[in-house]
This record gives C-alpha cells, structure tokens and sequence, in this order.
C-alpha cells in the first residue's frame, strides 16, 4: 500500500548537522538531476543541515499523523509506504533526511520526472491524501487509487472543508499505519475505514480514481 501526501507549508528547522546525502535519498536514480538543478536556484538552503523528513513537515495534516508517537512496526509501515511530494526534491520518504526549504512546487518541472521514479508504484493500493496541487503533478493508476475527500454536514448538506481536511487525512494516514492488516483493494480499504470514519466509497470511473468520502463530525 502507497499512501500519498503533500508537503507542510510549515516546516521545522533541523536541529542537527547532517550533511545531505543525494545518493540515499529515495528515488535518487530517476530525480537527483532534477533536484540537483532546482536546488540550485535556491542558494538559501543550507544543505549542512539535514533532518528526517519525519521531523521537518510540521502542518497540522503531519501533527494529526503524529509519527512520532507511533509504534515502531507503525513507524517501519510509514517509512515505506507514505510518499510525500516535494516541491524540493520530487518525491521523499519520512526516513529520507532533507533540510529545511520553502518555497511552492513547479508542476511542470516535477512531471516527467516523477513519472519515471514513480512507475509500477501504482500497482498496489494507493491512498491519495494530497491537495489539488500536489495531485496535478503525478497521476497514479485510477483503478488502483482511492482519494479521501472530506465533508462536513451543514445544514443537512455536505459541505467541502478545508483545514479540517488537512486534519482528518492525517488521521486516516495515522489508523492505516497502526492497523497489522493491510488492505489490497479499495473496497478491503473502504470495509477498514468504516471502523473508525463514517465514509461512502465510490467506485472509479474512467480516468477518475475511487474516492472515500469521509464525513467530518
């Protein structure tokens, strides 16, 4: 299982001297020459400086996931499973170390690069938990990927949020990693929501991927 998240507009400064390490980072292969060239428009960033991308992403999605009171198989589940999309570097794992960085991502840069590094990823269950703009930049296999919307009941209607959106992927990343079983299909996804979320599945249709719809009390 995949799960995909954006970055944090916040981000924690590293608090140790770690030296970047291109070579370790996932998905060196396919997007250390973009990363490369990027970065090095952006002499501000202080490369001496390095955490786990665990530590860095502090946005209230990466508060509500909360890695670092997970348990350690939640933990060893995080480090291969979640995704994150980088405006910085492409893509990176949790366990990844990076430095601190901010500035907003370039879809059209990023395209072609993580359609390399990503390919085959998508032939397991993927978990979308990104914003539009990071969604823009990889389309994984819509038979294969579920994205979780969230709404809020107003009025008896159900309304899109937006921060509390943030909060509740967070939440939903955070209970798929406790959980010992991992699901394989959206519907075995779906059946493991409804424990904990009031949810709608609704099936893919064409280019479109299956979503959760979860409503936010």
């Amino acid at each position: 299982m995949n799960i995909l998240l954006p970055p944090s507009e916040g981000k924690n400064y590293p608090l140790h001297d770690r030296t970047i390490n291109w070579s370790s980072l996932a998905f060196a292969k396919e997007l250390t020459p973009s990363r490369i060239a990027l970065l090095e428009t952006h002499p501000e960033i202080d490369y001496s400086r390095c955490d786990y991308a665990s530590n860095i992403y502090n946005g209230v999605l990466y508060r509500a996931l909360d890695y670092a009171t997970l348990t350690t198989a939640a933990q060893e589940r995080a480090n291969t499973s979640i995704i994150i999309i980088s405006s910085a570097f492409g893509a990176v794992r949790m366990s990844d170390l990076i430095p601190y960085y901010k500035f907003k991502i370039e879809p059209s840069m990023w395209k072609q690069p993580l359609k390399a590094a990503l390919v085959g990823i998508d032939a397991q269950l993927t978990v979308d938990c990104r914003s539009s703009t990071y969604s823009s930049v990889w389309t994984p296999n819509p038979s294969n990927t579920v994205g979780i919307r969230v709404y809020q009941r107003a009025a008896g209607e159900l309304k899109v949020v937006t921060h509390q959106s943030k909060v509740i992927r967070g939440l939903v990343a955070r209970y798929l990693l406790s959980q010992s079983t991992v699901p394989t299909d959206p519907t075995g996804l779906y059946n493991l929501l409804t424990k904990e979320f009031e949810c709608s599945l609704i099936a893919s249709v064409g280019k479109l991927s299956w979503f959760i719809d979860v409503i936010s009390s």
